[in-house]
């Protein structure tokens, strides 16, 4: 296996994300930094900073120039960052030997670094929220179909008492739904020019230092954060920390389809085989699902703890978010597209679920006897009672209901020992999800 299975040949179906992985590659950061730096070069001649006659050759070329990585491993090894390099060779390949002087005027090279993620991360922001999106439509249509279909709810791992199939199903949505309108609050945060200069003071472009950050902002499409991020990573750290809350919320769904599978209360089209049992069809979408988020709580943290950067720029702390952040982004890519396919292929089993609602005790209607008898006599009392009677149920093998009957014989307990009769909230709280999907 290679030191990450995102990029593994073998394990890339599995794990990988190829839209999101594209996005990552070498030679996708070097294209996003050199559009960087033609922007910041327009910017700077339109304010007299550079010859314009300079802005628009170095403009040209970093939209036609391809540089190889694997030319500048020596050098990114020594420096522990690639612009020193990048830059050196782009002025190489320039035709225009006296323009190639302006190249990079004034910037470091975390403004380009960080400017040329930005871009990139633009990119993976939209694929995320096209898919989440997606997700929640597949799950709001099983939502709406099952609205009212009868299922134990598990407390503890046991059953408690009786919710319904599109309640379960809207608990997986909704928080996704949060997170596709909190993402979208989140980008203008997200989305930003970096641009301080070596120390964050805009010392070499001075007097125009903030005007240039605010036209390479607008170059780009780019929000200008009006102030040096260098050190400030929060931005870095809260689309950490929403990835891993995506992840999160998808690994509960996750969690959720390995025990309905489990009981037979569902099936999922599209499992794994065994390599000896012929029987068997593995729930591989949900346990990679909930691996993902499990190895982004780790990765996460990683990104919390590079917030501490030392002083106004940090090496160490900058480094972790390139280790980190990428993966991240692959394992919530890779994610949100399990959650689609596993909305897509998930069908819930009725009289599986029935079962697990009544195995012939009827003792999952015990709270609800409690309180029927709550109405006419003390609730403790009430409570006490049934506990009494679910007792001799499960020492007679006997049923609650008839049990309660020939205990209570003047009473009309009508429909009260059926589940339909004891959903609740739950077909209004599958319909909620719905509405808030189609509103998404």
């Amino acid at each position: 296996m290679p030191a990450t299975p995102f990029d593994s040949v073998l394990y890339g179906k599995l794990f990988g994300d190829p839209e999101v992985g594209k996005l990552f590659t070498d030679s996708a950061e070097l294209r996003a930094m050199l559009v960087v730096e033609g922007a910041l070069a327009k910017a700077q001649a339109g304010l007299g900073m550079i010859p314009t006659e300079a802005a628009l050759a170095i403009q040209r070329d970093c939209l036609e120039v391809t540089l190889d990585p694997a030319a500048l491993a020596e050098a990114t090894g020594s420096n522990g960052v690639s612009v020193p390099a990048m830059v050196a060779r782009f002025r190489a390949e320039m035709l225009n030997a006296e323009a190639a002087q302006y190249v990079h005027w004034g910037a470091t090279s975390q403004d380009i670094h960080d400017t040329g993620l930005a871009l990139r991360l633009r990119q993976v922001v939209a694929l995320l929220e096209e898919r989440l999106r997606d997700a929640v439509a597949h799950l709001a249509a099983l939502a709406e179909t099952y609205r009212a279909l009868p299922l134990a709810a598990r407390t503890w791992g046991m059953a408690a008492t009786p919710t319904s199939f599109g309640a379960v199903v809207a608990s997986w949505g909704l928080p996704l739904v949060r997170h596709v309108k909190t993402l979208r609050a989140l980008k203008s945060h997200l989305l930003v020019v970096s641009l301080s200069g070596a120390a964050g003071t805009l010392a070499a472009m001075e007097p125009d230092g903030t005007e240039v950050r605010a036209e390479l902002a607008l170059a780009l499409n780019l929000t200008d954060p009006g102030s040096g991020l260098h050190s400030t990573r929060d931005h870095i750290a809260g689309f950490a920390a929403w990835c891993g809350s995506v992840t999160g919320s998808l690994a509960k769904m996750g969690e959720d389809v390995l025990s309905l599978t489990r009981a037979g209360e569902a099936v999922l089209a599209g499992g794994g085989s065994s390599s000896t049992m012929p029987q068997k069809q593995n729930p591989v979408q949900p346990s990679a699902m909930v691996a993902l988020a499990r190895q982004n709580v780790g990765l996460v943290a990683n990104i919390q703890g590079a917030l501490a950067h030392r002083d106004q720029r940090d090496g160490a702390a900058w480094m972790v978010e390139w280790l980190s952040l990428p993966q991240i982004c692959m394992a919530t890519g890779r994610a949100s597209t399990l959650g689609t396919e596993i909305a897509q292929n998930l069908t819930p089993e009725p009289e599986t679920m029935l079962k697990g609602i009544d195995d012939g005790r009827g003792l999952i209607y015990a709270e609800a006897l409690s309180f029927h008898l709550a109405r006419t006599m003390p609730r403790p009392e009430a409570q006490a009672a049934v506990k009494e009677l679910c007792v001799e149920a499960r020492a007679l093998n006997s049923s609650l209901k008839p049990m309660a009957q020939n205990r209570w014989p003047d009473r009309d307990f009508g429909d009260l020992f059926t589940p339909q009769a004891q959903l609740g909230d739950a077909p209004s709280e599958a319909d909620r999800f719905v509405d808030a999907a189609h509103a998404l």
